[in-house]
């Protein structure tokens, strides 16, 4: 064998050794981001359905129902991996001006209203292994807040 190609001898090998972590851990921090960005759409899609579903309601308590159910059936169709159930908070703007959820229904006809829906959904990263990146958080909080008005002709009670 001629000198150059002995010393080379096991360089593959030592390559693979430095390499394999690094390319390792790059695939987790994908997974991490694209778990995350499918969560944020997801989470984007249910404040956009829980706001309009309960800006058709007539009233506050079947308009928080309404929203409920709308950012659950959107985060379960999207398959957001949220930990537990998601978190809604609902506000009001009568006239411009923030207001109570409750208070945008108690408006006459006539006087624009809108409803505000924040929804907020924990992502885990537990199925993830992140014990290859020191410092990865094993979850994430994602949130997302839509306003949809209420129809300013339409009687509520």
């Amino acid at each position: 064998m001629p000198g150059g190609h002995r010393s080379e001898r096991g360089s593959v090998a030592v390559e693979v050794a430095v390499l394999a972590p690094a390319f390792i851990a790059l695939m987790v921090l994908a997974g991490v981001a694209g778990r995350t960005a499918i969560a944020q759409e997801a989470v984007q899609s249910a404040a956009h359905d829980a706001a309009r579903a309960a800006s058709i309601s007539r009233d506050a308590e079947a308009a928080r129902d309404a929203a409920r159910a709308a950012a659950g059936s959107q985060l379960d169709w999207q398959r957001a991996n949220c930990v537990g159930q998601p978190a809604l908070a609902l506000t009001g703007n009568v006239n411009g001006t923030p207001a109570t959820f409750e208070q945008a229904y108690a408006t006459d006809p006539g006087q624009p209203a809108a409803v505000t829906v924040q929804v907020s959904c924990t992502v885990s990263f537990a199925d993830i292994h992140l014990s290859l990146l020191p410092g990865m958080p094993g979850s994430r909080t994602v949130s997302a807040t839509f306003t949809s008005p209420l129809d300013r002709y339409r009687s509520r009670s």
